[in-house]
């Protein structure tokens, strides 16, 4: 039986995070995956840093946003170093655009509700923001600017960080499923994956939106990550003559730049299941918000559309913690902040296993919270 200090269930960018953190610390360490790593989420996200909230759920998310982007320069090169590869990370800012008619007021309570919460934004003049993305168009009736915003190119940054793992030492097993955990009494010891016991001092489960779908020995993991699938459509487009240097958002849509010139624009929000067809209604949704931000994106080229299963949770929040079976962590449910989320989640796992625990309070992600009446409250829509 193989021996290991960490077992690591999916291979995605939050996995493989854990695993070149982990093993950077020399730690030997071993990843699990039921297909190719870094081809679920990870593969299908836009790339944006943002800790902004999008709603009155995600309060108790900003602070852990807010420590991953002030991870995330240092995270970026190290893993650059480590790779050999770029990434793509940029910090360049983000202009969220309002749409609807007398928004001065919304705008102005959007920009207080970040700076309370510690995200910088600040008030901007329709002419200064076109001044920055002449691409806005004339259904803007306000603007605020995130100056600390930045973007990373997910694809870029699954294959760095598959690599540095590599280096650091990781094993990296690609369609092996994980089948079972070991247990003796209050302990988890291994995993079964690929038909092979492997013996672990420490399990963590980081299997995005499988996480709660786990069956067999493997079930009891849904009273702890009780994931679900969140179907987000994406889109390319390639303009002529203009390259996108900000994020550009509203309530309706998104686009991120690309290096190369691409816009990756995005996305629906879909209870789905495991579905991962692009369908034209998605594709309609996307592009009429882009369009009514943008409208000189008429005439650009579709290169590419595709679609990601985020992994959701009852709350919508992310599950991050030690359970009450020693040695097992759980570390999914990122939901649309994975990419975000990734610096943080793997320097929080290295404290919980190295150093026996965190100073960063992370009890509103605990994967103890969950009960089956908590779960049924949770649930969206009740």
């Amino acid at each position: 039986m193989k021996k290991f200090d960490v077992a690591i269930i999916g291979g995605g960018a939050i996995g493989t995070s854990i695993a070149f953190e982990l093993s950077s610390q020399k730690l030997r360490v071993a990843v699990f995956d039921r297909q190719q790593p870094g081809q679920e989420a990870s593969w299908a996200a836009a790339g944006m840093l943002s800790p902004a909230p999008d709603s009155l759920r995600d309060h108790p998310l900003v602070p852990l946003g807010n420590e991953s982007l002030k991870l995330y320069p240092d995270f970026a090169a190290r893993v650059e170093e480590a790779s050999g590869r770029v990434v793509g990370y940029a910090r360049d800012g983000a202009i969220e655009v309002f749409l609807d008619p007398d928004v001065q007021g919304e705008r102005d309570r959007r920009v207080s509700e970040c700076r309370r919460l510690g995200v910088a934004a600040e008030p901007v003049s329709l002419t200064e923001a076109r001044r920055r993305e002449q691409l806005i168009g004339p259904s803007a009736r306000a603007a605020c600017w995130l100056p600390e915003e930045g973007t990373v190119e997910p694809r870029s940054l699954m294959a760095a960080l598959l690599e540095a793992a590599r280096r650091a030492g990781a094993e990296i097993h690609a369609s092996c499923a994980v089948t079972g955990l070991i247990r003796d009494r209050d302990r988890c010891t291994g995993l079964v994956a690929g038909g092979e016991k492997v013996a672990a001092d420490f399990v963590v489960v980081a299997a995005g939106c499988f996480s709660g779908e786990m069956t067999g020995e493997l079930g009891a993991l849904a009273q702890y990550a009780p994931t679900r699938p969140v179907r987000g459509q994406m889109l390319a487009l390639r303009p002529e003559g203009y390259n996108l240097r900000h994020v550009l958002r509203s309530d309706r849509a998104y686009l991120v730049p690309r290096k190369d010139g691409r816009i990756v624009v995005g996305s629906t929000s879909e209870e789905a299941g495991f579905d991962k067809r692009v369908t034209p209604a998605g594709l309609c949704k996307i592009l009429s918000g882009a369009l009514e931000m943008c409208p000189g994106l008429a005439g650009a080229e579709v290169i590419e559309t595709w679609c990601g299963l985020r992994p959701g949770t009852p709350d919508d929040l992310p599950v991050l913690g030690p359970t009450d079976l020693q040695g097992l962590i759980v570390a999914t449910g990122h939901y649309r902040n994975g990419i975000l989320l990734a610096p943080v989640t793997a320097k929080l796992v290295r404290e919980w296993i190295v150093d026996g625990g965190t100073e960063f309070d992370a009890r509103a992600f605990s994967p103890l919270r969950f009960s089956q009446r908590e779960i049924k409250s949770m649930s969206r829509g009740n």
